[in-house]
């Protein structure tokens, strides 16, 4: 062996290899858990277009459908809210990750809710204005979409980047009225049973309170910092 190939020899024994050097990206845990969720949460819509398809919602299926995506809807909003309270008082990290995939599907649901309601009347724009203006249970209901529109397009990392995690959280706070009119525009909506509405506001109010109550004793002790 001539000296150059020796030296060459040192040289790629003593320089390590940059792949093998890398550290290896572990897997984050329960990697399935928000692909479960969003899939879980898609089933009701597999659900509806069969029943429909199939003649299963009754004799009036725009209402069974307008019922069930609102229902949908609350339900979900309702869970996003849980996530950050039960990160709160049991210390798991789960709940964050799955908040935002509760909320957009929240957010899909009330846009086919709403889709739903246009169909019913036409697709007439004059005649949801009209009602948005003159029918308290409409006006509560748009509104609370409405309010999720922005929070729906700022829901990505980028969207905190660029507005600052202060400012976007002051903005997704918005998400408490808009479960609270959508729990107005369901009381509102049904005739007798009033129970389920009031439960759906009683748990809001719960929810809110622990937020509160949790968000004390931080702005206390950061004060006098």
């Amino acid at each position: 062996m001539s000296t150059g190939d020796a030296r060459q020899s040192a040289a790629t024994a003593k320089t390590p290899d940059r792949r093998s050097s890398r550290p290896r990206r572990k897997a984050a845990p329960l990697g399935w858990l928000v692909p479960a969720v969003t899939v879980g949460g898609l089933l009701p819509v597999a659900v509806l277009i069969w029943d429909a398809s199939t003649g299963a919602l009754g004799a009036n299926p725009i209402q069974r459908a307008t019922l069930q995506t609102g229902l949908l809807t609350l339900t979900l909003l309702v869970a996003s809210l849980a996530c950050t309270p039960l990160r709160l008082l049991t210390g798991w990290t789960w709940p964050a990750r799955i908040r935002k995939a509760l909320g957009l599907l929240a957010f899909g649901y009330g846009v086919l809710h709403f889709l739903i309601y246009l169909f019913d009347h036409g697709f007439s724009l004059g005649v949801m204005f009209e009602d948005v203006l003159n029918r308290p249970f409409v006006t509560v209901g748009f509104t609370a979409l409405l309010l999720l529109v922005p929070l729906a397009l700022t829901s990505g990392r980028n969207a905190v980047k660029r507005l600052g995690f202060q400012k976007w959280t002051r903005l997704h706070r918005l998400v408490y009225l808009s479960a609270g009119l959508g729990a107005l525009h369901y009381f509102w909506g049904v005739k007798q049973d009033i129970v389920p509405p009031l439960l759906y506001a009683g748990v809001i109010a719960v929810l809110f309170a622990l937020r509160l109550v949790r968000r004390g004793p931080t702005r206390q002790k950061a004060s006098p910092a």
